[in-house]
């Protein structure tokens, strides 16, 4: 038998290599030899032992293993002869520069998982001005140079008081909204606080008003807690409370974007907002307020926040910096009634313990310093140049074919064809068109969707812009005119008489 040189003591080595000699890979009741032999090979081919590198010496592999050093060696010998491991007299076995591939082996799946949208006319894309970009690095920058023991041990499951007495400023200031910081929550979004909150509230089962059409994002993060939404239709004042009562009165939450409803884009009229609160002081219900986009708005005074008029009573208020900022911070709190602090807080603590506190200073020096303010009101500009600009390109380009109310605020615009027009005209347009964006229909949930797109204006160049606002205006025209001809009594012309 040919003598395998074991690992001379000067060559970099292993101590030892992680084997999984339990796993699905190894057969349980074969020898000794055969079962080191597939773990060997499992780890090889699994990258754990990578080609080039040295495997441990026999040794000390058999007293990892608890296997006789002749099992051991009988194992190496194998491995070489099967292309696995390569011997060097004097050096030790190594592991194959090139390893041939095992019939055995279960084929890799391709994991897929969709990556947001990044293209023009996607959602969710922001501009940050360049000069508070600037002093957002000072801020960091100045923050870690100080790093204090604050980092160094678990922190307050709301966040740290600094950034939520300066969230409570900002409230007062900008939405009316006064509370005291110590009912503010900090979150990586509005999504993750919605989690922390349903499943402090509600129970799974408990009904849930949801918009509809609304927000897609929100209906799966409330479906994921176990709960049943009741899809509640909108119409121009907002969320029709008197068809919520009907349909589910008893619920035990309402999730609206009041301020500027997703996707449709309306305001919630005060006498619908009051309703709504009156409702849920009656069956002692909560409504969730997403102040979807709030600070954006481009022509007059905003309305009051639900829990503005509310005083945090029965309303949660939720907002984040993802927009105001940039999304890569990922923090946005909540403000919670006095009553469900020790509650939401119990909930935090047992979910993630605590947020990151890296950034929370500079976020709070950001506000405190006026550079926040300074960068919404720079980048109001911009996104009110970049709205214009969509809206007359795609009224433009597609001869009157979409009509596109010019949103006063937020940072998308809806873009509809007359109702009466099949919704597949809408797929098939933005398909050929390979624009990003959301088919308004993708929005829905119980009620007829409405032929059309939901677009983003912000955070995308105005060339750019332009041109995929050209591409499908002109998809939009030739989808419709396709659709048009198997009509033989029709005209043929475009409708142009559009919802309003």
């Amino acid at each position: 038998m040919r003598k395998i040189p074991t690992n001379s003591p000067a060559t970099r080595r292993k101590a030892e290599l992680p084997l999984d000699l339990d796993g699905p890979h190894v057969t349980q009741d074969a020898s000794s030899q055969h079962r080191l032999y597939q773990a060997l090979c499992h780890a090889i081919t699994g990258g754990i032992a990578k080609p080039g590198e040295p495997l441990p010496p026999q040794r000390t592999l058999a007293k990892q293993t608890g296997f006789r050093r002749n099992a051991v060696t009988s194992t190496y010998e194998r491995l070489i002869a099967d292309g696995f491991a390569v011997a060097t007299t004097g050096s030790g076995t190594f592991v194959a520069a090139r390893i041939p591939a095992r019939v055995n082996d279960a084929r890799k799946t391709r994991i897929a998982v969709e990556a947001p949208q990044q293209g023009a006319l996607a959602l969710g894309c922001t501009h940050i001005d360049e000069r508070a970009l600037q002093r957002f690095r000072s801020f960091a920058g100045r923050r870690m140079r100080a790093f204090g023991n604050e980092h160094l041990q678990y922190g307050d499951p709301r966040g740290s008081r600094e950034l939520r007495a300066a969230i409570a400023d900002h409230l007062l200031a900008a939405r009316g909204l006064r509370c005291d910081p110590d009912q503010i929550m900090l979150a990586s979004g509005t999504q993750h606080a919605l989690r922390i909150v349903l499943g402090a509230i509600l129970k799974p089962g408990d009904q849930i008003w949801c918009e509809d059409p609304g927000y897609p994002a929100a209906r799966r993060a409330i479906g994921h807690c176990g709960l049943r939404p009741v899809a509640v239709p909108v119409d121009a004042s907002g969320m029709i409370v008197a068809k919520g009562r009907a349909l589910a009165p008893s619920a035990g939450a309402a999730y609206v974007t009041p301020s500027h409803q997703f996707p449709l884009g309306v305001q919630m009229s005060m006498p619908r907002r009051l309703e709504l609160l009156d409702w849920a002081r009656e069956t002692s219900a909560f409504v969730i307020e997403d102040d979807y986009d709030s600070e954006f708005r481009y022509d007059g005074a905003p309305l009051l926040s639900l829990a503005g008029i509310d005083h945090l009573s029965r309303v949660i208020y939720m907002g984040t910096f993802a927009k105001t900022l940039f999304p890569g911070l990922r923090i946005g709190y909540c403000a919670l009634p006095e009553r469900l602090v020790g509650p939401v807080t119990t909930a935090r603590a047992a979910l993630d313990r605590f947020p990151g506190t890296l950034l929370e200073g500079a976020v709070a020096d950001m506000l405190n310093s006026g550079a926040f303010a300074a960068n919404l009101r720079k980048v109001r500009g911009i996104y009110r140049e970049a709205r214009d600009v969509l809206a007359s390109t795609l009224s433009a380009a597609s001869d009157g074919l979409l009509t596109v109310p010019v949103p006063s605020q937020g940072l998308h615009l809806v873009a509809r064809f007359d109702p009466s027009t099949d919704p597949l005209v809408a797929a098939k347009a933005k398909a050929e068109a390979g624009v990003a964006g959301w088919l308004l229909a993708e929005t829905y949930f119980r009620a007829r969707p409405l032929p059309g797109f939901v677009l983003g204006f912000a955070g995308h160049p105005l060339p750019q812009l332009i041109a995929s606002a050209e591409r499908l205006a002109k998809s939009s025209l030739a989808a419709f005119q396709i659709s048009r001809k198997p009509n033989k009594g029709g005209t043929g012309k475009v409708n142009r008489k559009a919802a309003i």
